[in-house]
């Protein structure tokens, strides 16, 4: 079991402001650029764990024009890569451009870009990741210009401010910009019905699911979130014959014979919000783990990320379109009521519905991205978690990963196998139109 959390803690925050002010006299544009890019990155992913409103598919949401920032301010700068503008929904015209003709540095734009748009996407962190975001945004604008023309400096920094505040213009009318009370509406009618999902905390706020709306959000490259939608579930049953019931008693009887493999499994995926980066950022953490080994050039790490975010903000937007239509139980909720009444799931449940898993979903749609950015059979080592206390863990594949990812939820009892197997299924659907989106010209 995890023996401690960390926070967004003076360490971390020391560790990441030093990589942030490392000499830069002696690199070249493209390591500047590449340590705004990993030190912003690393620090979002802290300020994940800090910041209350972010739940799985707001931290999605963040990654994702974060992804489309970066790309774009590299991609005016790089003939072999191609904006993403008119592949995105609603992202069409307007999109800054560059000076013909005049100087600009890569380091220094993507610095600009990148602070203005974490500092209004993390708007309501707390007082100590105000500070972390202060610190570091001025320890990269001080090291990513060492060396650069003054009015080259002035010139880049407003370029990469535009391109966010650009992008930043388009997030705001998407749905998801306003999270209020944590996102749990003041308002919401539970439906009637036993086989409709029903609180299982006792927190006031959990009274409500989570971001009932979310569905509907303007989606990035699936054309709504309705694209990908999946088969209605098992039927639900109280008949100890039926297929509903059959499903529900697995994951009773596998919690009463979880072996220590499984139970590791189980807790290495719980990825809980403010305690993790969450489900999003711990494939974000994977790619980052690849492109620092692989010691990838900007233009790949900034289309890799870019793909990533948007398939996962797609996937949560996808999974939550069906998880509210279709409303099921929880198992906790099922087995307390039919099998056994004092069981408990060695996870917490998440308050919202049960079918499609978001774990699942979002894990298939970021295997097939991966898959698609660095081919099959493509084996790594896993150490989003190491300093939390989970040693990591080796996977042959993308794929193998994200099976295991989904399977995590059957073993901490909060999901039937269907939810998890139809949850995989829809996040490959999710990613095909991430995966057709074009940003590389074919040489």
């Amino acid at each position: 079991m995890r023996t401690a959390y960390r926070t967004v803690a003076a360490g971390v925050l020391l560790a990441l402001a030093l990589m942030a002010a490392q000499p830069a006299a002696a690199q070249t544009a493209e390591a500047r650029a590449q340590n705004v890019l990993h030190t912003w990155y690393r620090l979002t992913l802290e300020l994940v764990r800090h910041t209350p409103t972010y739940s799985p598919p707001v931290a999605s949401r963040s990654f994702a024009y974060l992804g489309v920032t970066a790309f774009e301010v590299a991609a005016s700068g790089r003939p072999e890569l191609v904006s993403l503008a008119g592949q995105l929904n609603g992202f069409d015209t307007g999109l800054p451009e560059r000076e013909a003709g005049a100087a600009y540095d890569e380091a220094v734009a993507l610095q600009a870009a990148m602070a203005t748009g974490i500092k209004t996407l993390f708007g309501n962190t707390g007082p100590t990741g105000q500070r972390a975001i202060e610190a570091i945004a001025a320890k990269l604008q001080a090291s990513a210009a060492v060396g650069v023309d003054a009015d080259v400096v002035a010139r880049s920094e407003a370029y990469g401010r535009a391109v966010a505040e650009h992008v930043l213009a388009w997030s705001a009318d998407d749905g998801g910009a306003v999270v209020e009370n944590m996102g749990f509406p003041f308002k919401y009618e539970l439906k009637p019905g036993p086989e409709h999902w029903v609180p299982t905390s006792l927190i006031g706020q959990q009274q409500v699911p989570l971001l009932p709306a979310w569905g509907s959000n303007r989606t990035f490259a699936i054309p709504n979130g309705a694209s990908c939608g999946l088969p209605p579930p098992p039927a639900y049953s109280e008949d100890e014959g039926s297929r509903f019931y059959k499903e529900a008693l697995e994951v009773y009887e596998v919690s009463k014979t979880l072996t220590p493999e499984q139970e590791a499994i189980a807790r290495f995926w719980s990825d809980d919000p403010m305690l993790t980066p969450t489900p999003p950022g711990h494939w974000l953490s994977i790619t980052m783990q690849i492109l620092e080994q692989q010691e990838a050039p900007l233009d790949r790490r900034v289309e890799v990320l870019a793909r990533l975010g948007i398939g996962l903000a797609d996937a949560f937007i996808g999974c939550w379109y069906d998880k509210f239509k279709y409303d099921l139980v929880r198992p906790v909720t099922y087995i307390q009521r039919h099998i056994d009444p004092k069981w408990q799931a060695i996870l917490i449940t998440p308050p919202f519905p049960e079918y499609p898993s978001g774990h699942s979903t979002q894990s298939g749609a970021a295997a097939e991205v991966l898959t698609d950015a660095f081919g099959e059979n493509f084996a790594f080592d896993d150490l989003t978690h190491q300093e939390d206390g989970l040693p990591p863990r080796r996977f042959a594949s993308f794929w193998d990963a994200a099976d295991e990812a989904g399977i995590s939820r059957l073993y901490g009892g909060i999901h039937y196998r269907a939810a998890i197997e139809l949850g995989l299924e829809q996040g490959k659907c999710i990613a095909a139109y991430t995966n057709a989106l074009v940003t590389r010209r074919v040489q």
